[in-house]
């Protein structure tokens, strides 16, 4: 009796594996295959008639049945081995440019800081600029999470100040390509690349602010010079790495908050793993929750506090937008 339920059991996790890898292996083929629209349709249809006769051959213990399933699953495993990121294509123009920094002593220069003037989501006049940064000056790291999606999935950006008033942002971000949409299941799949952006709070918060109506807050971090300063070297980094040698983005292991999480566990290997850190929207609970927020009032009175839509809209394009969006917003 236990040998046979052994067995029986063994069965069904192979065919719970053999159902898992059918399910991947058609969205694989559809959002990767370099065929058209017939191509995917042909190849994901004889791809899944393969997996049913394998189901059926599991589930029957017909072993001969698996077999084409099973040389096909290898060789579309193989193929995808080979698709490698590339960072050349017809980007969209807000990620067309990956930044790069060289750093002597305290003073940090960048090469395309994006500060685009944004009109509407496809009216904007594009600007690139070369910038210095003296890191001896930073005054502070913000955290902005743009929430688009509901309350989990917001994109989360840092920023940091310094004493003469200046704020850079980073952002982790899709590379688009010129009319492409975004995807949360394509990017699973090796379909978009990364870039990281720094450009002006002008440019990448007021167009989630008030050109696409994205609720956004603010959070002040609790974070020393020292660690201000070592965490912006980590991005910048990891910005000349992703310059030098392209990586896909993944939508759950490599986007706009795993990879700062990641940095800032360089700084701070104890911070603990959490799965607030993948479902975005809640990270400033966990951040709270790990002392990195201000604890002089409850988190709901920070979330309030800290949402600068209507104060963004205010300040509009004014060179002070940085500063009047900070208005009433807790310091730790």
């Amino acid at each position: 009796m236990i040998a046979r339920l052994l067995t029986v059991a063994g069965r069904l996790v192979l065919v719970l594996a053999a159902a898992l890898i059918a399910l991947w292996g058609t969205l694989a083929l559809w959002y990767r295959l370099p065929l058209g629209e017939f191509g995917r349709y042909a190849v994901a249809a004889l791809w899944l008639i393969l997996a049913f006769l394998a189901l059926a051959g599991l589930l029957a213990a017909r072993w001969r049945l698996a077999l084409p399933f099973v040389l096909a699953a290898a060789a579309l495993l193989i193929w995808w081995s080979t698709i490698q990121p590339t960072g050349k294509g017809e980007w969209a123009p807000d990620v067309a440019r990956q930044f790069t920094a060289s750093v002597e002593g305290s003073m940090a220069r960048l090469t395309n800081v994006r500060d685009f003037e944004w009109r509407s989501d496809t009216d904007f006049t594009p600007r690139w600029d070369d910038r210095s940064y003296d890191l001896d000056t930073i005054t502070g790291v913000d955290l902005f999470a743009s929430y688009w999606a509901g309350p989990a999935i917001a994109h989360t950006m840092l920023s940091f100040g310094f004493a003469d008033g200046r704020h850079l942002v980073f952002s982790v971000e899709i590379r688009r390509r010129k009319g492409e949409v975004y995807s949360a299941i394509s990017g699973f799949f090796k379909q978009n690349e990364l870039v990281v952006i720094a450009a002006d709070e002008r440019d990448v918060i007021r167009v989630r602010s008030n050109v696409r109506a994205e609720d956004v807050q603010l959070f002040r971090l609790r974070i020393g010079p020292v660690q201000a300063r070592e965490l912006f070297l980590y991005l910048v980094s990891e910005a000349n790495a992703l310059a030098a040698q392209p990586r896909f983005y993944n939508t759950a292991t490599t986007n706009c908050t795993t990879v700062p999480f990641h940095l800032a566990r360089k700084l701070d290997p104890g911070l603990p793993v959490d799965w607030r850190v993948l479902l975005s929207g809640y990270l400033p609970d966990y951040l709270y929750d790990i002392g990195a927020l201000s604890h002089q009032v409850p988190l709901s009175e920070l979330r309030q506090r800290g949402r600068i839509d209507a104060r963004a809209k205010a300040a509009d394009n004014s060179p002070d937008f940085s500063t009047l969006i900070r208005v009433d917003v807790p310091r730790p």
